[in-house]
């Protein structure tokens, strides 16, 4: 068989040969179909491969009425993206599951709502065929505008409000929050503090009714603090609990950002950790691993978020309904607690 000559560029009915397959299931195969059997799918990777073939995505554009992209939207301060590894984290699982489908990942910021307006403008100009909203605000417009606009749009994170028709991946925030403090609780420790995130998200809200709920009649308003997800909130939030409550003992950090920003406020108030204070957080995202003691923390499943996430908005592109998806977390026990 005769292979395509090197001064122009393959294309679909030369892969159909090589792969002894027709042009139609190739595109199939290309496109994401289904209707294709695994010998057939393999033939035609395998003929790509050896004809150096490559798809054109304006063609495709033309051809589907589809940008062939998505976009990461992420509705924080700039900073955040690079200050929160969970961030990171779901942008490198998003980017590797859409780049096993061959499309591409676009990321946008949100900082504050004189941007919302040129976001919204450019999702639904149809530079990007749905979203991956990795945060969101009770107060923040831009999903409600979205999903208003008709734009496929899959939260990480079960939003607050009215929104029970956006599809979502989650983690059971509150029974993740109620297994760490049983956890404190069950190593004897009495007096627990919890700093928690933004009562207009959903892990600054659910982490804490899950931390109310387990401590019961020991709850103490005293000892809760709630802060945006920083090192340095989660240390003055640590310095504002010490002088109010010194004797505390042990503290839930509600993501492992503020609870190495809480490890630092101890120390430099003079406490150790654990001997005099125990230290949890939430997340597990690297950060805990290689903290000064190591956290003992709360693991969300990242990979899976983000494949699971990039999954469901692609059937929701594709007019398929998906119920939500909760995931489990894992306690993961370090020298921190």
């Amino acid at each position: 068989m005769v292979l395509p000559s090197d001064r122009r560029r393959p294309t679909i009915r030369d892969v159909a040969d090589v792969a002894g397959v027709s042009h139609g299931t190739v595109s199939r195969v290309i496109n994401g179909g289904k209707w294709v059997s695994e010998d057939a799918r393999a033939a035609v990777e395998d003929a790509i491969k050896t004809t150096g073939y490559t798809v054109s995505h304006a063609a495709r554009s033309l051809a589907t009425g589809r940008a062939g992209s998505v976009a990461f939207l992420l509705t924080e301060p700039q900073h955040l993206l690079f200050a929160d590894p969970t961030f990171a984290l779901l942008l490198r699982g998003a980017t590797e599951a859409l780049a096993q489908r061959d499309m591409t990942l676009v990321l946008l910021i949100a900082e504050d709502p004189s941007q919302y307006a040129n976001i919204e403008r450019y999702v639904r100009a149809g530079h990007v065929d749905g979203v991956l909203l990795v945060s969101s605000h009770e107060s923040n417009p831009l999903l409600a505008s979205l999903t208003a606009a008709g734009v496929p749009t899959v939260c990480s994170g079960v939003p607050l409000g009215d929104r029970a028709h956006v599809p979502t991946v989650s983690v059971d925030e509150e029974a993740s929050a109620r297994a760490m403090t049983r956890y404190l609780l069950d190593r004897g420790f009495e007096r627990i503090a919890v700093i928690t995130g933004p009562n207009d998200t959903p892990g600054g809200r659910f982490r804490l009714v899950g931390f109310r709920d387990e401590m019961g009649d020991r709850f103490d308003p005293a000892l809760v603090e709630q802060d945006v997800y920083s090192s340095d909130a989660g240390a003055a939030a640590m310095t504002r609990l010490l002088e109010r409550a010194p004797d505390i003992d042990a503290v839930f950090a509600a993501s492992d950002v503020m609870a190495v920003g809480a490890i630092a406020a101890l120390r430099k108030a003079g406490r150790r950790v654990p001997e005099d204070v125990a230290v949890a957080g939430f997340d597990d995202s690297g950060l805990a691993a290689t903290a000064d003691p190591p956290l003992t923390t709360m693991r969300q499943p990242w990979a899976e978020i983000s494949s699971r996430m990039v999954e469901i908005l692609l059937d929701s592109i594709a007019g398929i309904e998906r119920d939500p998806v909760m995931l489990p977390t894992t306690l993961v026990i370090r020298d921190s607690a």
